[in-house]
């Protein structure tokens, strides 16, 4: 079994080779019909406001998909036969991972055309997990969470807690938070690309981990594997144009299909709580950005660094009259004000006393603690963080977990 499973890897590693060298030339040759087909935006971190071709991400997902639509017989061929690593249900799990991402990809490109609403970016991603919640619900999985040691003797010595239907609102919850996490951090060349691939390097290197040393799960972590491959190929041809000074931009249509696709990853593998570790800087960047999500503390339209004289990023800016805030605006404004996590000055407009703070993403604060930066040193740092973040992640799933658990595999 342990053979097979390397044979498929092996031709789904080829194929993601293939899948991104196929997709870097064409989008090369698509940018300039992008620009013809009035496509573009401007880079609002350089002074230079040419037109630049977006969103290139969809033709990375285009390829994607179409290799891994190609790769699809592959696994089965044999299934007559009755071999055991792939069964039909794990069939229709690749075909349900696949329905969730490609309901992703369209939602991103309808929201680079149409500009969609926050509400309708939240009932999507929920619409179209709803294959992988059947298939997972047809096969019978468990919905049980390991208990930590610590809490098994107040459980009746249980070392598991089925929470039933709430598993389901987990897993949804996780699909809606991965499909929007990498589109809050995002705005700057690289930026979106590159925090992506750390995170599916990351999910590689577990489901390898798993497969290699304890051969776990098998089935779970090749399928797993299957749909981060092809997509780490994409993302590193996208990345080659993305990077500073980027030639196109990923587009919403990019940020989407990422997220769907580590959320499959995860939930097809069996480690959506591992999951949340990788996820590190996306959380902290949204528990962050909260009060401003929330509009406890308005929020702009757009929050991304601004560019200064010198040529550097600096921290954007929001204004408001701090006696219009509600009770919960305020005491957010407290916290955030006794933890220094913002800088903020008083200013005066028409006599009145208004707040000039910066806004709340991890970008804008990582240029709080550093200053001006250029843009692709502030990409760097934030890139070198997610990898300190996947480090400590793996030191917390390998290492740490055996304080708290029994069994971590």
């Amino acid at each position: 079994m342990f053979w097979r499973a390397l044979i498929v890897l092996l031709i789904n590693s080829l194929m993601s080779l293939l899948a991104g060298l196929a997709s870097y030339h064409f989008m090369l040759q698509y940018l300039p019909i992008f620009i013809q087909r009035k496509l573009y935006g401007f880079d609002q971190c350089k002074t230079e406001k040419r037109p630049i071709p977006e969103p290139i991400g969809v033709i990375a997902a285009a390829f994607y998909l179409i290799f891994l639509f190609t790769f699809i017989p592959l696994p089965f061929y044999d299934l007559i036969n009755q071999r055991v690593l792939f069964t039909v249900i794990n069939l229709l799990s690749l075909l349900a991972g696949l329905v969730s991402i490609c309901t992703a990809v369209l939602l991103g490109f309808a929201d680079d055309i149409l500009d969609l609403r926050w509400r309708h970016k939240l009932l999507f991603p929920t619409l179209s997990s709803m294959p992988l919640l059947l298939v997972y619900l047809l096969s019978k999985n468990s919905t049980a969470v390991l208990l930590p040691k610590f809490l098994q003797k107040y459980m009746g010595g249980a070392s598991f807690l089925d929470i039933g239907p709430f598993y389901y609102i987990y897993m949804v919850s996780l699909v809606i938070f991965c499909t929007n996490a990498i589109n809050i951090i995002a705005g700057i060349n690289g930026v979106e690309v590159g925090q992506s691939l750390v995170i599916t390097f990351s999910i590689a290197l577990f489901n390898t981990i798993q497969v290699i040393i304890y051969s776990i799960q098998l089935w779970h972590h090749v399928l797993s594997l299957s749909f981060i491959l092809p997509f780490i190929g994409t993302s590193t041809a996208l990345f080659i144009i993305n990077k500073y000074p980027a030639k196109a931009f990923v587009g919403d249509t990019y940020c989407y299909w990422a997220g769907m696709t580590i959320a499959v990853s995860a939930l097809t593998g069996r480690f959506s709580k591992t999951l949340l570790l990788f996820l590190l800087p996306q959380i902290i960047n949204f528990i962050f950005s909260c009060p401003q999500l929330f509009h406890f503390i308005p929020c702009p339209r757009h929050r991304l660094p601004r560019l200064n004289q010198d040529g550097k990023l600096e921290m954007s800016m929001v204004e408001f009259q701090p006696q219009k805030l509600s009770k919960m605006g305020i005491l957010c404004f407290r916290i955030l004000t006794l933890t220094k996590l913002i800088y903020f000055e008083e200013i005066n407009k028409d006599g009145e006393i208004w707040i000039s703070m910066n806004n709340l993403t991890i970008l804008n604060l990582i240029l709080k603690f550093n200053g001006p930066l250029f843009e692709w040193e502030l990409t760097n740092k934030f890139i070198i963080f997610q990898i300190l973040c996947s480090i400590f992640a793996f030191f917390c799933r390998f290492c740490l977990a055996r304080i708290f658990y029994d069994e971590i595999n």
